[in-house]
């Protein structure tokens, strides 16, 4: 599992310390609520004075770790403490069985007859129902191996591509054809083509023309050439072009809204998720560790202002190569020691399930 950016040192806090600190986070992400020094001292394990409570809180929130809502409302973490109880004091367990039969049973029903774009969009909208936060999923298509491409001219100067990929998964694009071309140069366009692709992926059917191109081993006339050229780059694109974003389950983050800034925080995170290309960017970010990745708050840029979290982990093909993304997005309280290694094993199992 890895994290963001470090925060105070755990060292930092003596035994009492981390007690009273950790008791006022689980309470939180429990229930939301501050937790004031008369109740907490009254579950200390060893016996100690509300006076000395608040002492012990005046510290941590001084260290920044807590803050207090209200004049004499109690405190609760900052999003630094938040990291430093996920990095140092959170326990992660598994699943129960149960949860793990759930799970099985979702994404292995789908995988059995669906398409991967099926198979991802069940296990994002399966992670949304079982963490009550929002499933996202991005997944790479420049990724997915292809299996056939077809040229269909619909205008003079217009043609339809059509593109299978190996996941069953068909699209369609068009194309401008140059001026004076000849109805059999998109014939001889989509034979090429599809004599190059042999289970490519897009991004390598791109290096393999260009190889191809300086090895002076394509045999196509000028204008054919550059439908062929623009048949693979309509796919291309730009950066985020060729992504596909899953998000299920907003609906879920509208429950337990207990105050207007709550609403208001809600209203910014819809506000996220709308934002697709920083998403799929920071998305794209948590491609870059082993395992399981979390993002508290405003760690991000992109919920700097609604105060979210993000908890995702990679998911991969036969061959271990990274296809995509998947996880759960939600309030900072969200439940991370059962969200954690709820993502790892649904990231795990679609790993298994994917071609």
């Amino acid at each position: 599992m890895t994290s963001g950016p470090p925060s105070v040192p755990l060292e930092d806090l003596d035994e009492r310390s981390r007690e009273i600190f950790r008791r006022i986070v689980e309470n939180y992400l429990g229930t939301g609520e501050a937790s004031g020094s008369r109740n907490l001292a009254r579950g200390l394990s060893k016996p100690l004075s509300p006076a000395s409570v608040r002492n012990v809180m005046s510290d941590l929130e001084h260290m920044g770790l807590l803050y207090s809502p209200h004049t004499s409302a109690g405190r609760l973490p900052t999003e630094t403490g938040l990291r430093l109880f996920v990095d140092g004091l959170l326990e992660v367990g598994d699943l129960t069985r149960e949860e793990r039969e759930q799970i099985d049973i979702q994404v292995k029903a789908s995988g059995s007859e669906k398409s991967s774009a099926q198979l991802l969009t069940e296990a994002s909208q399966m992670l949304s129902g079982l963490s009550r936060g929002a499933g996202v999923v991005l997944a790479h298509k420049t990724d997915v191996p292809l299996r056939h491409v077809e040229f269909v001219q619909i205008e003079p100067t217009k043609a339809l591509v059509v593109l299978v990929s190996d996941d069953g998964s068909v699209e369609n694009r068009i194309i401008s054809l140059p001026a004076g071309l000849p109805p059999s140069a998109l014939i001889e366009a989509s034979n090429y083509l599809n004599s190059v692709i042999r289970n490519r992926t897009i991004a390598e059917v791109q290096n393999e023309l260009e190889r191809q191109k300086s090895e002076n081993k394509a045999e196509l006339d000028r204008l054919t050439e550059k439908v062929v050229a623009a048949g693979i780059a309509v796919w291309g694109g730009k950066e985020g072009d060729a992504d596909t974003l899953i998000v299920r389950g907003r609906s879920n983050l509208l429950q337990d809204v207990g105050h207007a800034e709550d609403l208001d925080r809600i209203r910014l995170l819809f506000d996220d998720l709308e934002n697709k290309s920083e998403l799929i960017r920071l998305l794209e970010l948590a491609e870059g560790g082993e395992g399981v990745r979390i993002f508290i708050g405003s760690e991000t840029k992109l919920f700097s202002l609604s105060g979210s979290s993000l908890i995702v982990s990679p998911y991969r093909d036969s061959e271990q190569r990274i296809l995509g993304v998947l996880g759960v997005i939600g309030p900072t309280r969200l439940n991370y020691a059962r969200v954690i290694p709820m993502v790892d094993y649904t990231a795990r199992l679609v790993s298994r399930l994917l071609p």
